[in-house]
């Protein structure tokens, strides 16, 4: 969602809050941050919501940003991908010209979450699609194979049948974990 869109939404009261369910209303701005992105440095300043409910206080991420790091969902994804083929982190990091000790904490935090990742993305994809037996993906071998594998198929099922063809994989992925693919606790076990 672009910010304009996430405005909008705040103001019909469309967005609920994680914790409760409740209408989520504006409460301020978030800190700016700088995101590295495949074409250099993006700032973003994220919206601060307050649920009218709970109270409670959220910080609403771009899409393009995963909760807990530096990079843009994108550069992550395309790491994993890396991985997933049989990349190396040194390899992989050199590649995307991120810090190898960056790239080998997001295999580590991929790797120890890799079978309940696919799990997740597995389901969402049978949700999806119209046919479940046609796109599920064959067990490729690795964990962190078949978490790839679940992650790209959903986003392929959800892009057909949400309409949303030109919209890049890791975008759905983060939009559908709400940012938290590399975060602690996320899937819960």
């Amino acid at each position: 969602m672009t910010s304009s869109v996430v405005e909008q939404r705040l103001s019909a009261g469309e967005l609920s809050c994680p914790d409760c369910g409740g209408v989520l209303a504006r409460w301020g701005w978030g800190r700016s941050r700088s995101l590295r992105g495949l074409d250099g440095v993006v700032v973003v300043r994220p919206r601060r919501a307050r649920c009218r409910s709970c109270e409670a206080t959220h910080i609403l991420l771009p899409v393009s940003s995963l909760v807990r790091r530096a990079d843009v969902a994108e550069v992550i994804g395309a790491g994993l991908e890396l991985a997933a083929t049989g990349w190396g982190f040194r390899r992989i990091a050199t590649r995307l010209g991120r810090p190898a000790t960056t790239v080998r904490g997001w295999l580590r935090c991929w790797s120890r979450r890799a079978g309940r990742t696919a799990a997740v993305f597995t389901s969402l994809l049978v949700a999806l699609a119209d046919d479940p037996a046609v796109v599920l993906p064959a067990a490729a071998g690795t964990a962190v194979r078949d978490a790839v594998s679940a992650v790209t198929g959903f986003a392929l099922a959800a892009a057909a049948r949400l309409g949303m063809v030109k919209v890049p994989t890791w975008l759905l992925v983060s939009a559908a974990c709400h940012g938290r693919l590399l975060a602690p606790g996320w899937p819960s076990a």
